[in-house]
């Protein structure tokens, strides 16, 4: 081979690959959606943005959900990562769990817009608490990964378990949890996403969340271990009976494996479970990121559906957590690449019909305010608020 010809290969080589490269990005990248003059965050924000660029209306019917006169706020900043809002109606506050540093907060948010709100201390020591809500009497519910457990904190202050364990098995890492307000019946789904160092503790050797006992489970760790779970079991969404307590599976790892957020239709009649990416040492069918509908039949779980891939401009969104409206609209917050992560408002034909665009991913959000009409959005270790135009359904 002549220099020339060697030369002449390498620079088609190399050529070749550039515009293969090339043409991946402009397959993979999302369009650029930096709002120009690039927009600050903050109190002293700009608000000059009305319509705010970032409420997208991607069907006309979304128009009539928000209000044009108001913009995104970011009001709080500095967390680890921000959880299971909830808002207390009576207190007229919001309750939030930091799963990363194991508290939980108490916010209470300014009476003017562009003010700061109120943070302070709720639990110092939450056992990496995630999901909450509030139960028909007003009771606060809270999933424990670190105890692997469900629990109820009665009016006196005393602490109730509700769940830590089926069919002689300890719980996974309860995330997500909700109250059938027709009798009373607390929801909740197990995956195994708390069966980590950061947000709680690998199970014990051996275990498939901890199969070569290479991680020490117990070390940084005061929790008692006749009540913290050893190892993981398969994934399931769990029921528990209002009068008696007893714990049933209602859907199995087949049935939504990696379950995640969930949360029921304003009528009660249809129950919607999000499912994730795999959750740690997990076996058998697999998580993937995507929304379930499944039929309320005397109680419980028939008929179940994909609701929305959670495809979006041909990325692949990972939805998390969720609350319908009082129309019946389901309200997602998922992550996903700059400019497309932040929430995505689906009808209940499961239609895409608007999206808020966030700095970050979404992992939950609800309805807070006084006339619950207040977008309260999760975004790591920030929270973002919208006035919207319609309510929050159900307790929480």
């Amino acid at each position: 081979m002549t220099p020339t010809s060697g030369r002449r290969a390498f620079l088609g080589g190399t050529l070749g690959a550039l515009l293969c490269t090339q043409a991946r990005a402009a397959v993979s990248a999302p369009p650029d959606v930096t709002t120009h003059p690039a927009r600050q965050w903050g109190n002293h924000a700009p608000t000059g943005y009305l319509p705010d660029p970032d409420v997208i209306a991607l069907d006309p019917s979304f128009k009539d959900l928000v209000f044009s006169g108001t913009s995104l706020e970011r009001v709080l900043t500095g967390g680890g990562w921000l959880e299971g809002p909830t808002w207390l109606s009576e207190a007229r506050l919001l309750l939030l769990s930091d799963t990363i540093r194991s508290e939980q907060y108490r916010f209470i948010p300014a009476a003017r817009m562009g003010e700061e709100g109120s943070l302070s201390l709720y639990r110092a020591e939450s056992y990496h608490s995630n999901g909450n809500t509030l139960d028909t009497q007003g009771r606060i519910i809270t999933c424990e990964h670190d105890m692997r457990r469900v629990i109820r904190w009665e009016h006196d202050g005393s602490c109730h378990v509700v769940a830590d364990a089926f069919e002689g098995k300890p719980l996974n890492s309860p995330n997500d949890v909700i109250v059938l307000p027709q009798d009373g019946s607390i929801w909740f789904t197990d995956p195994a996403y708390g069966d980590t160092l950061i947000e709680g503790h690998p199970d014990a050797p051996g275990g498939r969340a901890n199969r070569d006992g290479k991680l020490r489970w117990q070390i940084g760790s005061e929790l008692p271990v006749q009540f913290a779970g050893h190892t993981r079991q398969d994934d399931h969404v769990f029921r528990v009976d209002g009068d008696s307590g007893k714990i049933e599976a209602v859907l199995t790892q087949d049935q939504v494996p990696s379950p995640n957020g969930l949360c029921f239709s304003p009528d009660l009649k249809t129950l919607y479970v999000i499912s994730t990416m795999p959750d740690p040492g997990q076996t058998g069918t697999k998580g993937s990121p995507m929304i379930h509908a499944f039929d309320m039949v005397d109680g419980r779980p028939r008929n179940g559906r994909v609701f929305t891939d959670m495809k979006f401009e041909n990325h692949q969104m990972m939805p998390d957590g969720m609350r319908a409206d009082v129309f019946g609209n389901l309200w997602c917050g998922a992550s996903g690449p700059f400019g497309l992560a932040g929430v995505f408002c689906f009808n209940p034909a499961g239609e895409l019909i608007g999206h808020i665009r966030l700095p970050y991913g979404c992992s939950n959000l609800t309805f807070g305010g006084v006339k619950r009409n207040e977008l309260y959005m999760c975004c790591g270790h920030e929270l973002y608020r919208l006035l919207l135009e319609t309510q929050g359904a159900g307790l929480s």
